[in-house]
């Protein structure tokens, strides 16, 4: 079924999903491509400045030719993806907000005024803003009247529709979700994905919005990398230190009640996750199939891809950690998934700003490797060391991501 004809109900009916959308986009994620990544390698290690002199840069740019199978990558179409849901654990006190700030933020982002729009603007993106799990009939709260296909969705700035349901669970009494709504919002990230692609894709990030979800992220990094609640779980949105307290034991009540298992990540979403996180993973899913670089986020995004790349490890290779944020569990996950951030500025917003903000580093890496000179097209003396040179590419066919651009291991786990 292609993207256009997957058109859901709209008003307060929720979005089933597309029976067989995930296997086919786990099926179709890839790695790098070695032959790209190693040319790139060997022009990197050329181009004319002193080796290193650029830092990660160009151990970036080698990867996104990698992905875009070229020399010269590009990224004039960029979108942020806004996924929001809301969480039934808010009951539970673990939020200095309530709930119902998450369909008044949506509304914001539809106009244009939220933090996310402003950056976006800046760094010459659209936002689509997806409402995959809002706990109200948007129209009827806020005055919104969401659309069906992501082409209108565009034109006109609206809220796209593929809510799967009005909100989840409380995870610390039982699953958030059940199986197949957990599915269904990941498929919904895919669908997203593949509309942007339909409507002209080089970058996408990812963003979030929705009230308490930082503890079901805590819970999520607790699964996925084996940590204690009180190692990852943090103040969120700026809770006390009794609300600190009550997060955690809610967070280990989630874990001890549900089991979550890691092996099962599916499982693991259904139980312990949330909608918006669930559509990122497809976000992130759909961006790697398609071979699009994906800008993740924070703490939230960052959750979506521990269930992404528990999926498909092969989905390493196209994401590209836009910062760290404050929030503790942010660090621990990023140490997991073996990337470093492209920036490091306190934030703790979420919304995809982070991502935004990063965007011009992943232009200026594209426009280092495609305008640049090596030494010897410059006439400049002093070229690069035998030793220094980047690996051949039949060693990167052996191991894909194992580029080295003056001296430093390009990897999908490695390089950010």
């Amino acid at each position: 079924m292609t993207p256009e004809n997957r058109v859901p109900a709209l008003g307060s009916n929720t979005w089933p999903g597309w029976s067989g959308l995930l296997e086919q986009t786990l099926a179709g994620i890839g790695p790098l491509d070695a032959d790209a990544a190693a040319a790139a390698a060997a022009r990197a290690a050329n181009l004319a400045i002193p080796a290193g002199s650029l830092g990660r840069m160009l151990d970036l740019a080698v990867r996104l030719a990698g992905i875009q199978r070229t020399l010269a990558p590009a990224f004039p179409r960029k979108a942020v993806v806004v996924m929001a849901g809301d969480h039934g654990v808010v009951r539970r006190g673990v939020s200095a907000f309530p709930a119902e700030v998450t369909p008044q933020m949506v509304a914001n982002f539809a106009r244009g005024r939220a933090a996310i729009n402003a950056l976006a603007v800046s760094a010459g993106a659209r936002v689509l803003v997806t409402d995959v799990g809002v706990a109200a009939d948007l129209p009827a709260s806020v005055g919104l009247q969401p659309v069906a296909t992501v082409a209108e969705a565009l034109s006109v700035g609206a809220v796209l529709h593929r809510k799967v349901r009005f909100g989840t669970d409380d995870l610390s009494t039982g699953p958030a979700l059940t199986r197949a709504q957990a599915t269904a919002a990941v498929e919904a990230g895919i669908d997203v994905v593949e509309g942007l692609v339909a409507e002209g894709l080089d970058l996408v990030a990812t963003g979030d919005m929705g009230i308490g979800n930082t503890t079901p992220s805590s819970a999520l990094a607790c699964v996925f990398t084996r940590c204690e609640p009180r190692e990852v779980t943090g103040r969120g949105t700026g809770i006390d230190d009794p609300g600190l307290e009550r997060k955690r034991l809610v967070v280990e009540a989630a874990l001890v009640c549900n089991h979550p298992d890691p092996a099962d990540p599916v499982g693991a979403l259904a139980a312990v996750g949330g909608l918006e996180i669930a559509g990122i993973a497809g976000v992130i899913l759909g961006a790697a199939a398609a071979r699009i670089p994906v800008l993740v986020d924070g703490f939230i995004s960052t959750a979506g891809a521990l269930v992404a790349c528990a999926l498909a490890p092969a989905a390493r290779d196209y994401l590209i950690a836009a910062h760290r944020s404050l929030e503790p569990g942010h660090r621990v996950m990023l140490e997991y998934l073996g990337v470093e951030p492209l920036l490091d500025l306190d934030l703790r917003l979420g919304e995809g700003t982070g991502a935004a903000l990063a965007m011009p580093l992943v232009d200026g890496a594209a426009a280092l490797l495609g305008t640049m000179a090596t030494f010897a097209e410059a006439g400049v003396s002093g070229s690069t060391p035998p030793d220094q040179v980047a690996a051949t590419p039949a060693a990167v066919a052996a191991t894909p991501a194992a580029v080295a651009v003056h001296g430093h291991p390009v990897a999908g786990e490695q390089a950010a």
